[in-house]
């Protein structure tokens, strides 16, 4: 038996009370399909086949038989065709099945299409699950479509182009010439596709790297225009296009990565970019959060990584527990350089360790242990100390040991020394072991 149509199989399946009802309507379906596309060689038919066949896929059930028909639909001449049938090639198969290299000639025919949109579906798939010897068949028309005349293909295009890259890293250098242009580009769609593109160029090959160094200009002058103008079509939270300035950030971060020259030219528009963008909403937390790591993560000025580690601890007192994680995460990676300007944030640290949240603790006690030193080891021990017995029972054995390193290596003074290890024995109970008497 066969529910024909789409909505009548999703209305069978609601209506099952159990999951073995749930499976027999699906096997008969399956049955019903498989007959049909042995028997029924129509695109039609196959057209809703394929459409029950992704459905009964995302129930979690086996539909590998369908594989093929997919392909068969991308064949066709029909728009609505290709789209089911480039859906279900996305979904049932992934680049290691060598059955994909069927796929080649239909890409390649689509990709040369007058209909933008049949162009877009072949450069969506290849973007998805286009393998080496996929993308090694199809890079000439990709290199191609990112000169086309229609934004709409150019933004495609970049994105295929990713994959590639990724796929082939020796293909690199047939796009290295296009991404001047790209990044340049007026349509914010083909930018913000165009800075994957070259973050991809910058780690897959040298002459990319060195290319995206000379783009920096270009690329400051755009985050510039993104800080001081405004449009409505891509304003999110008060903010001019977040995704392509945070995009812009990271791919600044990307090429200034060990190079002062680089760097020096990226520290007015930081600066900018830290003091002009208000952290009130999750979009301006993200975009500042980029910019402190791509402070950090370049030879930038001493005074700018100061102002880095100052945005970080203004994300600790954030009431976002995602905001205060990650803050957490990116000062315990920066307190190993910039230590002095970490410590300013100790307070706020040592409160976060009786955070709610148990991975903020972690975070928060990993970095706490961080911060010791000569200077401030006595009230930092004792901030610890009184943590200690409200503490996750997974972590008092690390704490005692951490407790225990901290006080012989810091202490400044035997009797010192003597009554803070005894504390630690007393509050650490059964979770001292032999390695903590030092």
């Amino acid at each position: 038996m066969s529910f024909f149509r789409l909505k009548d199989l999703i209305r069978a399946v609601r209506v099952c009370k159990t999951a073995a009802d749930e499976r027999n309507v699906i096997q008969r379906e399956s049955a019903a399909i498989r007959t049909s596309f042995k028997e029924v060689d129509s695109h039609d038919a196959r057209y809703v086949n394929i459409q029950k066949l992704l459905y009964i896929y995302l129930l979690g059930f086996p539909v590998q038989f369908g594989q093929l028909e997919c392909l068969k639909l991308a064949a066709s001449a029909r728009f609505s065709d290709k789209r089911v049938g480039y859906l279900g090639v996305s979904l049932l198969l992934d680049e290691n099945q060598d059955i994909l290299t069927l796929l080649t000639n239909s890409l390649k025919t689509d990709m040369n299409s007058a209909d933008d949109y049949i162009v877009g579906l072949a450069l969506c798939t290849l973007a998805n699950i286009g393998s080496s010897a996929v993308a090694n068949d199809l890079v000439d028309e990709v290199e191609r479509l990112l000169g086309s005349a229609r934004s709409y293909v150019r933004k495609k295009a970049a994105l295929a182009a990713v994959r590639v890259v990724r796929r082939e890293p020796e293909l690199a250098t047939s796009f290295v010439n296009r991404s001047r242009a790209l990044i340049g580009d007026k349509h914010h769609g083909v930018q913000l596709a165009a800075m994957a593109l070259v973050s991809e160029l910058c780690m897959h090959s040298q002459e990319g790297l060195e290319e995206g160094r000379r783009l920096v200009p270009v690329i400051v002058r755009q985050l510039r225009s993104l800080l001081s103008g405004t449009s409505p079509e891509h304003e999110v939270g008060g903010i001019n296009d977040p995704f392509l300035m945070a995009a812009s950030i990271r791919l600044l971060c990307i090429v200034a990565r060990g190079s002062q020259e680089a760097a020096d030219e990226l520290n007015d528009v930081l600066t900018q970019v830290a003091t002009q963008i208000v952290g009130a909403k999750n979009v301006g937390t993200a975009i500042l959060y980029e910019c402190a790591v791509t402070i950090l993560g370049i030879p930038s000025s001493q005074a700018l990584r100061v102002l880095a580690i100052n945005l970080l601890g203004t994300f600790l007192e954030n009431t976002d527990n995602n905001v205060r994680y990650v803050a957490l995460a990116t000062l315990s990676t920066a307190v190993i350089t910039e230590a002095p300007a970490v410590q300013r944030h100790r307070a706020t640290v040592v409160q976060c360790m009786r955070d709610p949240d148990i991975s903020i603790r972690r975070r928060a006690i990993d970095l706490s242990f961080a911060l010791i030193n000569a200077q401030n080891v006595r009230a930092m021990i004792a901030d610890i100390l009184r943590v200690l017995p409200h503490t996750d029972a997974e972590f008092k054995s690390s704490m005692v040991y951490r407790l225990s390193a901290a006080i012989t290596l810091f202490g400044d003074s035997l009797e010192w020394r003597v009554e803070r290890m005894l504390r630690v024995l007393s509050l650490g109970g059964s979770y001292v072991n032999n390695r903590d008497l030092f």
